[in-house]
């Protein structure tokens, strides 16, 4: 939550608040809870108050990409208004660039047929070509130098 505290400027009460209240926009795919083994293994790896004297009593909420969006639509500071349109926008240009990466597959895959179309009727006439020729070229005696 300290990443998300830090990134929409909002303590991490208040995350917690605006979570609870919105529970129904958080379903098990944007959000969960860290198992206590989760949590005792991200413990050790970081310095904090012991649980007996006002440390964290829960384990810490974790949230995906839909769940930080998600969180920066339903939170009021500024700095989240920020993130949440960065996001959008984000999103916008993403989905362009899926569209424009389809459109370009699309032209690979035309030219790739178009070009396999091209060679095939270049390697039958080259076909035809070598059947026409008067002695087949295995049987030609080689021009040029011996060594």
């Amino acid at each position: 939550m300290l990443i998300l505290q830090n990134l929409y400027g909002v303590e991490t009460k208040v995350l917690n608040q605006a979570v609870k209240r919105n529970l129904k926009r958080f379903p098990e795919d944007f959000m969960f809870r860290l198992s206590p083994e989760e949590y005792s293994n991200l413990k050790s790896q970081f310095v904090t108050s012991s649980e007996n004297w006002g440390g964290k009593r829960k384990q810490p909420l974790v949230f995906n990409e839909n769940g930080v969006a998600m969180l920066s639509g339903i939170l009021n500071s500024d700095r989240a208004i920020e993130v949440n349109i960065a996001i959008m926008r984000i999103f916008t240009k993403l989905r362009s660039f899926m569209m424009l990466e389809k459109n370009l597959l699309s032209r690979v895959d035309q030219l790739e047929s178009n070009t396999t179309a091209v060679f095939k009727v270049v390697f039958e006439k080259l076909d035809e070509l070598d059947e026409q020729l008067p002695v087949h070229p295995a049987t030609r005696t080689k021009i040029g130098m011996k060594n």
